[in-house]
């Protein structure tokens, strides 16, 4: 009944039982006088973890029940013969169906489709009333499955002529089955019909108004002709699941010690540090998008080096508290080839002391994981180890009191080639963890304060032996090793996070690293990688083992904290009955000293950082080329961030008169221009906002139907994205949206030809600008944006210098140095002409890439019109207005409100 909810609980949930003064017993049926009182407790702390994390209002948390009659939506592209290999494929040893079954099983999307999707939806979702019923996202399954969830308490027909099909070779199986999955379906009533369909013409969105409720209980897929391929009673489609058994022999094989020479642990190091689950992931890092939504609040880099250090990644709720949602990684593949038990319990363990460095809202409890299986299934003992395996995770989550809500599988880690050879994956569990933050300024990152007056921290939480089995150091010795490590006692591995987690919150930990891959002398090294200078003495005479590489290698889990407060810090501890060790202090020379009863280690940083940056090198030449990839090694260590803004700059709101929450409107309008494609509106409508502006979302349908006309504006700004997936190249498909549409030209001319507008083009709006030859139209020969020299899209966060210039933007901030996000793929300034034709209000500050980032001529980070009114700019400043989306902010300005970047727009 509505009154009566059913409960699927983890021990951990046991306070939402006690709230209303029940015992919380799974499966139970707990009956609540108000249902609201019930929904209130549940959703007012709810974390969204699936394919990312988010957060939605409260009343839209539940799905409603449709009523007959009403209309089930289809949104998003055509089908094709996209994952029809499906379960049957991603559950068997590739190599094992021909070519064609396999190709067909491969997943591919089309991301631009599913924003256009996604704007149409965000449209209905922050009106006052949502009008949307019920919304199920296509996967697995395709049409089959998320269409009879959208009607399974209804029954529905689908009448499968209205599905939209890109290719007219599919059968009804293909049609219906297919997964491609830039789609969403939709529920809505039947008088809200004609709305969506205004949005989806202005977003671009394909919809298609597919089926209906039916009230019978039936799922039917029918034709024009009255053919019905599917006609299945929903009561056998999700009340009678077909059960697999699986049967299986357990057989552990046992592996040989890890053995080594204690006199070769520097020779043992620099293999370690190379290896690429310890090495740098800069290759990686760098060419994916870290500043999207303006929300990153921490991403992966670090430090004045900008290196990928940080163990977890923090997203804000908005831009306007210092709330968000954290998330982390963890496994074990090696441990878990010894161990699948331990395998698991190592990859929870791993993903949380990666989070720990966040300050949880709810702490422990308020933690959500995702399990991600990949396993060898169906080889000889390898159901039995996943068995095993699984049932380790469920244990050790309850035992902690955090849930897993979701994960998926993979069960064909197995490769099988016609001579024969078989090559197995480790079978591993991949950990996501994520929880809501108190307060993301006080992440915690693993970057060494630079002051002598503090000390540095090592707790071990596994409470068990240190084992060198399954470890990096193993590998590097061609050994698995017999004995994996552990968490020994989970109460204790808890009050350890809590404790890491109180001290956090108190501001008493100034630096932080997890002890995981590559062991206690990899956490050191990496905490020292991103400074310039300063170094650490450390001595591990208090630390109870003996055996120097074990202590140094171990992967047990682990973490280490630099602290200045170190009674404060031990009272914390002790109170929780957490043990510790203080096993030294930073030093102002460039070296890691390490002293273990009569041994000592003089490890050079700056050395072994390149060792460790080596292999980033070699996989980045697979990518950017010998020259760029051998460029980036020589130059990583050399581009630091250093900053210096105008005397005038103050940090606080006040100075421009500015205040958050504005509700008023001022008068001063401008608008978003954005076109399909583009993902930066929303973080630059909040900058513009922030400044003063009043302003106008504008769509090009919005211009080319002549809804808009830009007459009542004086500031537009083209965004950055992808428009038109830049498959023509930089903007040149937007700018075919104004040259050859009448009314979207006309309003576009008649703009620029007025002397009280100012315009402003980022990114994908840069480009549009030089495409559209707007910033020099006297020129004859113009500014063309080209592919980055390295090939490949650059993310980064660099310094630019803001030289003396006439820009209505950026002529106040003349004579500053500051730091911005970079996001491009297409970035390079190529100019016909000498420098002094051009006026440039800002330059990368170093030529050497990746300081310039794309190889622009004059090191050109943005192009201004000679009237100062029109800017065309690479970086992304939108995303740069708060010092917590700075990825490294000046430490001597920790109480600025704002940053220099605000001052372009006021």
């Amino acid at each position: 009944t509505p009154e009566q909810i059913l409960i699927k609980a983890s021990n951990g949930a046991s306070d939402f039982g006690n709230k209303f003064g029940q015992p919380l017993i799974c499966g139970s049926v707990l009956t609540f006088e108000h249902q609201e009182n019930y929904r209130k407790f549940a959703f007012d702390k709810v974390i969204m973890l699936a394919g990312g994390v988010g957060f939605a209002k409260m009343s839209d948390s539940l799905k409603d029940d449709p009523d007959k009659g009403d209309k089930v939506v289809v949104m998003g592209g055509d089908n094709y013969r996209i994952g029809m290999g499906g379960g049957a494929v991603s559950s068997v040893a590739t190599g094992e169906f021909d070519n064609a079954i396999e190709l067909n099983a491969v997943q591919r999307s089309n991301p631009e489709m599913q924003k256009r999707a996604m704007n149409a939806i965000r449209a209905l979702v922050e009106q006052d009333e949502n009008p949307i019923v019920s919304i199920h996202d296509h996967g697995a399954g395709g049409h089959l499955n998320c269409l009879s969830e959208l009607v399974e308490t209804t029954g529905g027909v689908i009448h499968i002529d209205k599905l939209p099909v890109g290719d007219p070779t599919l059968s009804y199986k293909e049609i219906i089955g297919n997964e491609s999955q830039e789609r969403m379906g939709l529920v809505l009533k039947e008088k809200d019909i004609e709305q969506l369909k205004k949005i989806s013409e202005r977003e671009r969105a394909p919809m298609y108004v597919v089926g209906e409720t039916t009230g019978d209980m039936q799922f039917k897929f029918v034709d024009e002709k009255g053919n019905a391929p599917i006609d299945i009673q929903l009561a056998d489609l999700f009340g009678n699941p077909p059960k697999t058994v699986l049967e299986d022999k357990t057989d552990d094989p046992v592996y040989t010690p890890v053995v080594y020479d204690a006199s070769k642990i520097e020779e043992y190091l620099k293999k370690v540090l190379q290896l690429e689950a310890v090495a740098s992931k800069d290759w990686l890092t760098n060419k994916v998008d870290r500043s999207v939504t303006g929300k990153v609040a921490k991403q992966q880099c670090a430090g004045e080096l900008q290196l990928p250090m940080n163990d977890v990644g923090v997203m804000a709720i908005d831009y306007v508290s210092k709330k968000g949602i954290a998330t982390s990684i963890g496994h074990a593949p090696g441990v878990g080839l010894i161990d699948p038990v331990a395998g698991s319990v190592i990859s929870i363990a791993e993903s949380l002391t990666n989070l720990v460095w966040a300050p949880l809202s709810h702490g422990l409890k308020g933690v959500s994981l995702s399990a991600n299986w990949m396993w060898p299934a169906k080889n000889p003992g390898e159901n039995s180890r996943l068995y095993r395996a699984v049932e380790a995770i469920s244990d050790f989550a309850t035992d902690l009191g955090i849930n897993i809500p979701t994960g998926k599988d993979s069960m064909s880690m197995t490769q099988k080639y016609k001579d024969g050879d078989v090559v197995y994956s480790p079978g591993t569990v991949i950990i996501s963890a994520a929880g809501e933050v108190d307060d993301f300024t006080k992440v915690v990152e693993p970057v060494l304060v630079k002051d002598k007056d503090t000390k540095i921290v090592y707790i071990d939480l596994s409470k068990t032996e240190l084992s060198l089995g399954g470890s990096s150091f193993a590998q590097i010795v061609n050994k698995l090793g017999d004995n994996a490590p552990t968490v020994k006692d989970t109460a204790y591995f808890k009050k350890g996070f809590e404790a890491v987690q109180e001290l956090i919150k108190k501001g008493l930990v100034l630096a932080g690293h997890d002890v995981s891959a590559g062991g206690l002398v990899t956490t050191l090294l990496e905490m020292n990688f991103p400074n310039t200078t300063f170094g650490m003495d450390i001595d591990l005479s208090g630390v109870a083992e003996k055996d120097l590489v074990k202590l140094l290698f171990s992967e047990n889990p682990g973490v280490v904290l630099q602290v200045k407060d170190v009674e404060a810090v031990s009272d914390v501890l002790k109170t929780a009955g957490i043990d510790f060790n203080v096993i030294g202090s930073p030093v102002e020379s460039r070296t890691l000293t390490i002293a273990k009863d009569n041994q000592k280690l003089n490890l050079n940083i700056d050395e072994l950082r390149d060792a460790w940056f080596r292999t980033s090198c070699l996989l980045d030449r697979k990518q950017s080329g010998e020259v760029k990839a051998k460029e980036r090694f020589e130059n990583y260590k050399n581009i630091k961030l250093e900053y210096n803004s105008t005397d005038s700059f103050t940090g606080k709101l006040d100075q421009f008169g500015l205040k958050m929450g504005r509700t008023e409107k001022t008068g001063v309008k401008a608008a978003i221009i954005r076109e399909k494609g583009v993902n930066g509106d929303r973080e630059m409508a909040y900058s513009m906002y922030l400044a003063g502006f009043d302003v106008k979302d504008v769509h090009m349908t919005d211009l080319i139907a002549g809804r808009e006309t830009l007459e009542d504006v004086n500031f537009i700004v083209f965004t950055g994205g992808f428009s038109n997936s830049d498959v023509l190249g930089s903007a040149k498909g937007w700018a075919g949206a104004f040259l050859y549409n009448e009314k979207a030209k006309k309003a576009l001319d008649n703009f620029y030809a007025r002397p009280d507008t100012l315009s402003l083009g980022i990114c994908n709006g840069c480009q549009l600008m030089n495409e559209l030859e707007l910033i020099y139209p006297d020129h004859d020969k113009h500014p063309k944006l080209l592919h980055n020299d390295s090939h490949k899209f650059e993310s980064g966060f660099l310094n630019v210098e803001i030289p003396e210039n006439d820009s209505v933007m950026f002529k106040s901030l003349a004579g500053s140095r500051l730091g911005v996000w970079v996001a491009h793929g297409e970035g390079k300034f190529d100019m016909p002409l000498s420098e002094d034709n051009y006026h440039i209000p800002a330059k990368y500050s170093y030529s050497g890439y990746p300081g310039n980032p794309n190889g622009s001529a004059f090191d050109t980070a943005a192009v201004c019109s000679k009237d100062g009114r029109h800017l065309a700019m690479m970086p992304h400043l939108e995303r740069a207005i708060f010092p917590w989306q700075w990825a490294n902010y000046p430490a001597d300005r920790k109480a600025d409100e704002i940053t220099p970047w605000v001052e372009a727009f006021v």
